[in-house]
């Protein structure tokens, strides 16, 4: 090989050697985790727009049918409690976990009359 030879492939390999690592730089930058979860980020929040403008425009088309849907979702979300307040509605005896008190009134220790206090009209509270 001539020195020119030479001269030009060191060029060239310079070159080459320069284009690789502005490669690398440009890879290492796409490659950051910063960029993948801006990027990622981005994307989730043009995909959620896009849906919720499409519920909007859905709902607008069809109001009622929406409106059935969400009230048989609701329904069912909520079956317990309707059934459970359906049956103390209908229910002969009260509920298992309902606590009560029984007073006995055939005792003559105790009396269940509301005393009654005879005070004169003229008789009150000061202010």
């Amino acid at each position: 090989m001539s020195v020119a030879e030479i001269t030009r492939a060191r060029r060239e390999a310079e070159i080459a050697r320069r284009k690789l690592m502005g490669d690398i730089a440009v890879l290492q930058e796409r490659l950051s985790p910063t960029t993948i979860a801006t990027n990622a980020w981005e994307g989730v929040k043009e995909r959620s727009t896009e849906i919720a403008d499409d519920a909007v425009e859905a709902v607008k088309a069809r109001p009622v049918a929406v409106s059935a849907a969400l009230g048989a979702v609701t329904l069912f979300l909520a079956r317990n409690p309707i059934k459970s307040a359906v049956s103390w509605l209908f229910a002969k005896k009260p509920p298992e976990d309902l606590v009560t008190t029984r007073l006995d009134t055939n005792n003559p220790q105790y009396d269940l009359t509301t005393p009654v206090v005879a005070r004169k009209p003229d008789e009150g509270v000061t202010a």
